[in-house]
């Protein structure tokens, strides 16, 4: 006969696992962005002592609840990376780029061990981690007398930070003063950070350096006679990360940690509160011919609060769903770093909207996507240092990442300023691949659809940065089934942007509801680009389509009695919904539209009841099933009976 105690002690130690992950995931964010920081001080005598005393608890922590969980090999490697740290706290070791890529690895190592228990998999090994950071140690060690040195710093003269311009005249340049005498100058006086060219009004060219530096005014002022002005520096982004509050490793107080699934099921329950409240909307509208005035419009109010608060109520629980995709952004990080480092690359990675809030859900689901496409910059959008000076460019390549809320959608972005996309070379392989036919137009919307296409590649071999004829297809595909899109942008030697759409939540949306011969359907009205009311004396047949005059070209007609195979039973007028953008544009033709509602999206798993151009289904409150359109999988059906 079972215990009753033993399975009490077992059900309390899988939710103590549930919160020793959580407190993991919580730990090894915050050790990334010090990481981060932390990068450009490698090689420096100095540390920030409050990093590594951050990082320092954060890997201490790990040891201790890894332990009490009972995996060992996070509880070692944990103890391993402390271990370093405490030896770079107490100068026993300088800061060195190799014991920078053993925290690294070591910290993804350590993610991957956790990972792997969480999920129930083998362990990875640990020694090799181990060994490494114990070399970088050793390598890097310094002498009693240097750490006297170090002891001593705070008596050294501060060091400033000035931002000089130096603009170029004819009087200079006769007396000998140009741009590569400045910077020698200025490397005489400190460390020379960024040097870059700067366009001010009129076309004049200026020259614009960060330098640090203990020499005081007087040394300035003594280059300001040849055309250089100073001014405390702005700081850097790395800079403001240092100045930012940290990011709390131990929940606080005021902090429940709560399961996905709790907040999945009360997202459904409030699911079904929006599918009474339509129910009670429609009966108060059946109400008015049979009830006093007065009793109608206070039962209207009602109602109508009830929306308010329902929709309030809505909103409170998406906002706990909601996660910074940040977090997405700085483990993109890492993988730039390994990737350029094994590519002879060298690049600058940017980040922008990072506080942009999306639904976790939707962060788990982005995360390969997401990673593909960064890899896709590295490997085939950014040159070598080699390349890039050959053109004139910055030996850094850019890579930028960026998030913005539009709407009921984000829109993330990432854009490279590497070599862009060779259309001929792509249009070439894609006719030897038999995707391409004759002659094609490739703007970015086509270009964007060949190469997305399953098996395309332009690489001959594969590598570690990109596989070969596997990805884009699959990204592709990923982020429609998750009711969003992506489009492309690119030029030749000036880089390539891909720019993803998506909704916020995916479990209540709002909705434009039509019928065609009779039957409901939902259209989500994020993919609605515009409505048209159209008379059927001005369609045409071109090779068995339908169009439309749009805006001064044509607009091919899709009508779903086609492709349900519905009868077709056309009226004098009807609706046109446009769907999607410039060439891609697709007329979605229906015969009226009723409304627009709030719906609950309930996906159709069975494979049975699956249809091509169906995304799921809804229930308006007279508990009839009302099918949710597949917009995307409809444009490319209409697509392809074009071609």
């Amino acid at each position: 006969m079972d215990n009753p105690d033993t399975d009490n002690r077992g059900d309390f130690f899988e939710q103590f696992l549930d919160d020793y992950y959580a407190e993991c995931d919580e730990h090894l964010v915050s050790i990334r962005r010090a990481l981060v920081i932390l990068e450009d001080e490698v090689d420096t005598r100095t540390v920030d002592r409050t990093l590594l005393d951050n990082l320092f608890r954060s890997f201490h922590t790990l040891k201790g609840i890894s332990g009490m969980v009972g995996l060992s090999a996070a509880e070692q490697l944990a103890h391993d990376l402390e271990s370093y740290l405490r030896e770079l706290r107490e100068g026993k070791v300088v800061f060195s780029a190799t014991g920078f890529r053993a925290l690294v690895d070591g910290v993804s190592l350590l993610e991957g061990v956790i990972n792997a228990r969480r999920n129930e998999q083998p362990s990875p090994s640990i020694e090799e981690i181990a060994a490494r950071l114990q070399a970088a140690a050793a390598e890097s060690a310094t002498s009693d007398a240097e750490r006297s040195i170090n002891s001593d710093s705070t008596n050294m003269p501060a060091l400033l930070r000035w931002q000089a311009e130096f603009t170029p005249t004819a009087e200079l340049a006769e007396r000998g003063v140009n741009v590569n005498n400045v910077r020698a100058r200025l490397q005489e006086l400190g460390q020379l950070g960024q040097a870059k060219p700067i366009v001010k009004g009129a076309g004049e060219i200026a020259f614009q350096f960060i330098v640090t530096t203990d020499a005081d005014e007087s040394a300035l002022a003594a280059l300001a006679v040849d055309g250089l002005t100073f001014k405390p520096a702005p700081l850097d982004s790395s800079q403001r990360a240092k100045d930012m509050q940290p990011v709390p490793t131990i929940a606080p107080a005021s902090v429940v940690r709560v399961d996905l699934d709790r907040l999945d099921d009360l997202m459904r329950i409030i699911g079904e509160l929006v599918i009474s409240r339509t129910r009670l909307e429609d009966q108060v509208k059946d109400l008015k011919r049979v009830t006093a005035p007065a009793v109608w419009r206070s039962l209207q109010e009602t109602s109508l609060g009830m929306e308010r608060q329902l929709r309030d109520l809505r909103e409170s629980v998406m906002r706990v769903r909601m996660v910074q995709i940040g977090e997405i952004f700085e483990r993109m990080t890492f993988v730039v770093r390994d990737l350029a480092r094994e590519s002879d690359k060298k690049i600058i990675v940017q980040f922008s909207g990072g506080e942009t809030e999306i639904d976790k859900f939707l962060v788990e689901r982005m995360m390969d996507p997401f990673m593909h496409l960064v890899r896709n910059a590295v490997s085939h959008g950014l040159e070598t240092v080699a390349e890039r000076e050959a053109q004139g460019k910055r030996s850094e390549g850019l890579l930028s990442l960026s998030a913005l809320t539009a709407g009921e959608r984000i829109v993330i972005k990432i854009a490279d300023d590497g070599r862009g996309i060779d259309r001929n070379r792509v249009l070439s392989r894609a006719k030897a691949s038999g995707l391409a036919n004759g002659h094609v137009d490739l703007d970015d919307s086509t270009l964007l659809d060949l190469i997305c296409s399953p098996g395309f590649s332009t690489r001959d071999e594969a590598d570690r940065e990109s596989g070969r004829g596997v990805g884009l297809d699959v990204v592709k595909k990923a982020i429609e089934e998750l009711g969003g899109r992506i489009t492309l942008a690119t030029r030749v030697a000036g880089g390539t942007t891909f720019t993803i759409e998506l909704p916020l939540t995916l479990a209540i949306a709002e909705a434009l509801i039509v019928t065609v011969n009779g039957q409901r359907f939902a259209v989500p009205q994020s993919a609605v680009r515009e409505v048209l009311e159209v008379e059927s004396a001005a369609t045409k047949v071109l090779e068995n389509n339908e169009i439309i005059p749009y805006r001064g070209k044509v607009l091919p007609l899709l009508r779903l009695a086609r492709v349900f195979e519905m009868n077709d039973q056309r009226e004098a007028r009807f609706h046109v919904l446009v769907l999607g953008e410039d060439t891609n544009a697709v007329g979605l033709a229906v015969d009226r539209i009723l409304g627009q509602r709030e719906i609950v999206v309930r996906a159709i798993k069975d494979p049975l009841a699956q249809s091509k151009g169906i995304a799921g289904a809804t229930e308006l409150g007279d508990q009839r099933v009302v099918l949710i359109l597949d917009t995307t999988a409809l444009r490319q059906f209409a697509t392809t009976t074009r071609h």
